[in-house]
């Protein structure tokens, strides 16, 4: 599997992670602080998160069918981004075990496309 491939989903997975967090935060300030502004950030952040949500389900299901992992493995890492921090967790369990598997070009050789 290519580097890029995991680093790809580990940008995605950070992403999704902290804008579901920002999501989270402007849920409560909106229905629990009553802050003022909270509801046009709630929307802002909920529609950035979804949309890059899909991003990051092609790039972990892209991730996880290279590496050949099973469906109950994949639908774990599928749904890391549905839960606030989840996603950081699985990300660094993924890089732990993906990390050595990682082929990497040589400085003297090229990479090909």
């Amino acid at each position: 599997m290519k580097s890029s491939v995991l680093t790809r989903y580990r940008v995605m997975a950070y992403v999704t992670g902290v804008l579901l967090i920002a999501l989270t935060l402007g849920v409560i300030g909106k229905y629990a602080l009553d802050i003022s502004g909270a509801g046009t950030f709630t929307t802002a952040v909920g529609f950035a998160h979804g949309w890059l949500y899909v991003v990051y389900l092609v790039f972990a299901f892209d991730l996880c069918s290279k590496a050949k992992w099973p469906i109950g493995r994949m639908a774990w890492v599928l749904l890391a981004g549905t839960v606030p921090t989840a996603a950081f967790f699985v990300e660094r369990r993924v890089t732990r075990e993906l990390g050595p598997k990682v082929i990497t070009a040589d400085a003297g050789e090229p990479v090909k496309a």
